[in-house]
């Protein structure tokens, strides 16, 4: 992340995109604008972008489709804004591959709270921890390195793979054998962040199943604690 992170700021409704680009701009951001799917390919083919944030009613492309075309190309951060509060449109959203999920109307400084801990969160997984070397967990022939934030799976293949997947998963990985249950894991992974709900756990943890489970229908490496929450089963080796 740079000093002055640039914000995407993908929504039709004018009134809003201003407050929102005054207010981040006014908060040592860089924001561009977009009203649609197609401005925001524009933007994104000839910016780099740290983090979009995302309207879900948009003209043409609907921003559900957008933010899973975004997380097929990328990993850039998105935090979704939507009018519609019911959990089960979270879901939805997390499912698609945000970081994030913001009902409007929003004061704009939960806003930026929200922008800063995604981007620091990202920020995190690019330098590693401060102090120590970069960390390789690998289990069952697959790679997950601490340092660059990326998993590669046991064909040496790399697999995209999103910030709170990675929190997600180094957390399994450093707590193998042991069942975490659903509040511990929102504990090591997103600290009690604002909005953090159990079952965005639930989302994330399917959403991982589907990358490194030989059958995600029938998961084996990471299994269901009935009324106690996820259990890492494979041993975990560390290498510097």
């Amino acid at each position: 992340m740079t000093d002055s992170p640039h914000i995407l700021v993908v929504e039709d409704d004018q009134e809003i995109s201003r407050l929102v680009a005054r207010y981040l701009r006014a908060n040592e951001c860089r924001v561009s604008l977009a009203g649609d799917g197609r401005e925001m390919d524009r933007v994104m083919g000839t910016s780099r972008i740290d983090l979009v944030v995302l309207d879900l009613m948009l003209p043409g492309e609907d921003g559900l489709s957008l933010c899973r075309r975004l997380r097929n190309a990328s990993s850039v951060p998105v935090i979704i804004l939507s009018a519609r509060g019911e959990e089960v449109d979270r879901i939805v959203g997390l499912e698609m591959g945000a970081d994030d999920y913001l009902v409007k109307p929003f004061n704009p400084r939960e806003l930026l709270a929200r922008v800063r801990a995604v981007l620091r969160r990202s920020d995190s997984l690019l330098r590693g921890p401060a102090g120590r070397r970069p960390r390789v967990l690998s289990f069952l022939g697959w790679r997950l390195d601490c340092g660059l934030a990326k998993l590669t799976n046991p064909e040496g293949g790399a697999v995209a793979i999103t910030g709170g997947e990675f929190d997600l998963l180094q957390a399994l990985c450093e707590h193998p054998g042991r069942v975490l249950s659903r509040d511990q894991l929102l504990d090591l992974t997103q600290g009690r962040a604002a909005g953090a709900f159990e079952r965005s756990i639930d989302v994330l943890i399917s959403r991982l199943r589907r990358k490194i489970e030989p059958d995600p229908h029938h998961p084996e490496i990471i299994r269901t604690v009935r009324s106690g929450g996820y259990v890492f089963t494979p041993e975990v080796a560390v290498a510097s």
